[in-house]
């Protein structure tokens, strides 16, 4: 039925991309991933949650303002995580033949992503280090935008470069 990748076109007016359709290499075809708050740092299943991680996401002052820009769009996505039948009738959109029998309930995955305090996504890299003699030592590279550029040559490249000149290489 699905040959190939299917994706919206995004909303700016969201954050989000909406139902999209992955298909794999075992023939299977993903549907989704949808973009919700987990409850748990290491939360890889639908129901985890973690109290202290769940209290410094929700005490973060970003989230609650992207939370309220978007409370009626998020909260559609949250209840579409949870019923299967809404996300069905979502994908219809793409693919009217799809029905609920055709979709089972996938794996369940985390991806950081960096909201700046004024409740923006941050759309790219943030290359930092720690302070102190430690800290010279090190790059970090957070925020991946997006899985696949977690792969990608080009931002290799600029990984590169940065260790090149934080180490003087």
């Amino acid at each position: 039925m699905i040959k190939g990748n299917i994706y919206p076109v995004p909303n700016p007016a969201f954050p989000f991309l909406g139902v999209h359709f992955t298909p794999r290499m075992d023939g299977s075809v993903w549907l989704g991933p949808n973009a919700v708050l987990a409850f748990k740092r290491e939360g890889y299943k639908l129901l985890d949650f973690n109290v202290k991680d769940a209290w410094d996401a929700i005490s973060y002052r970003g989230l609650r303002k992207i939370v309220w820009k978007n409370l009626s769009f998020g909260m559609n996505e949250f209840y579409r995580s949870f019923n299967v039948h809404a996300q069905v009738k979502q994908a219809q959109r793409f693919v009217p033949a799809i029905g609920p029998s055709d979709v089972v309930r996938g794996p369940s995955g985390v991806r950081a992503q960096a909201l700046d305090k004024d409740g923006n996504l941050v759309d790219d890299f943030i290359f930092d280090s720690g302070s102190g003699d430690l800290g010279k030592r090190m790059l970090h590279v957070r925020n991946s935008p997006s899985p696949a550029a977690t792969a990608s040559l080009a931002i290799a490249r600029v990984i590169v470069e940065k260790m090149e000149d934080k180490f003087q290489l």
